[in-house]
């Protein structure tokens, strides 16, 4: 069981992905934007974060970068509906562990953030 951190600022995206994390047998938090990630990531470990590149305050690719910086052991995974932002992720393919295109398949979604999991923390 892996701890999962997802932020994400549409309401329904964000509860279906909890559903289905936990669904795995994962603990998750959720929050709905990269400020309120921040403040979660200071306040407990998680193993891994699941962020949307476009939300308010702080968007995922910077969300991803001062993750990444302060909390080095955090696997990172960036989802986008956005083609401009699918860009911009493909650029950060040295701190990301994936990037998931919006809409997509819950099956789908649940193991990519678990490859990444596997990939950060091979001893599982």
């Amino acid at each position: 069981m892996a701890r999962v951190l997802v932020a994400e600022d549409e309401a329904g995206v964000r509860e279906v992905v909890v559903r289905a994390l936990t669904g795995r047998g994962h603990a998750v938090e959720a929050v709905a934007d990269g400020g309120a990630a921040l403040e979660a990531l200071a306040a407990r470990p998680f193993d891994v974060l699941l962020a949307d590149i476009v939300m308010p305050r702080l968007d995922g690719v910077a969300l991803a970068l001062k993750a990444s910086k302060d909390y080095p052991a955090l696997a990172v995974v960036l989802m986008t509906g956005y083609s401009e932002a699918r860009a911009r992720a493909h650029n950060l393919a040295f701190l990301a562990h994936g990037v998931i295109e919006k809409p997509f398949e819950l099956g789908a979604l649940c193991e990519a953030v678990e490859a990444a999991l596997a990939r950060h923390h091979p001893t599982g």
